[in-house]
């Protein structure tokens, strides 16, 4: 049976991002990202929230990218799977990690958050300790705004042409 290992977060920086490269001279960036969960607790009535630290690691150019455009604060949706890793500690004590290893990131908010305006889809590494690039072609930097306005799509014989595009729901 096939299985699926795959994460999807939109949450908010918590501090800047950590850039290193290894010995390969691929670089590797380390973010620590917050999801907050809000709900209504059914006996008090009172607003609950609870908030989440996710830590996201990135390779190769989407590391370069995300150490370049994001901040603490910045938001960003982030895709990619979950990678469980053992360690020891400095008193000998053996400890679990477990990080999003990113294969997607999308930049969200403005250019004063960090955020680089709406574009900045990329795809990168998939492995940690041996990054693959995907074969989707890649972006390195948000769209400049002096780009021309895209152009309207061709008209269809559908005869839907002329109804509003405002749905009220």
């Amino acid at each position: 049976m096939a299985s699926v290992n795959k994460v999807i977060i939109v949450g908010n920086l918590g501090k800047d991002p950590e850039v290193r490269y290894m010995p390969s001279g691929s670089a590797l960036c380390n973010v620590s990202v917050a999801t907050t969960r809000q709900w209504k607790d059914k006996t008090s009535g009172e607003k609950q929230q609870e908030t989440e630290w996710h830590r996201v690691t990135f390779f190769d150019r989407m590391a370069e990218i995300a150490g370049e455009y994001l901040k603490k604060g910045s938001a960003v949706y982030v895709e990619g799977r979950l990678k469980t890793r053992k360690y020891t500690d400095k008193d000998g004590v053996e400890k679990y990690s477990t990080d999003i290893v990113a294969t997607e990131m999308q930049l969200l908010g403005g250019r004063d958050v960090g955020g680089g305006g709406m574009g900045g889809g990329m795809g990168g590494g998939d492995d940690m300790g041996e990054p693959q690039q995907r074969s989707a072609p890649q972006r390195s930097a948000p769209p400049a705004r002096s780009a021309p306005p895209p152009r309207p799509p061709a008209k269809t014989s559908t005869g839907f042409d002329d109804m509003d595009d405002d749905i009220p729901f």
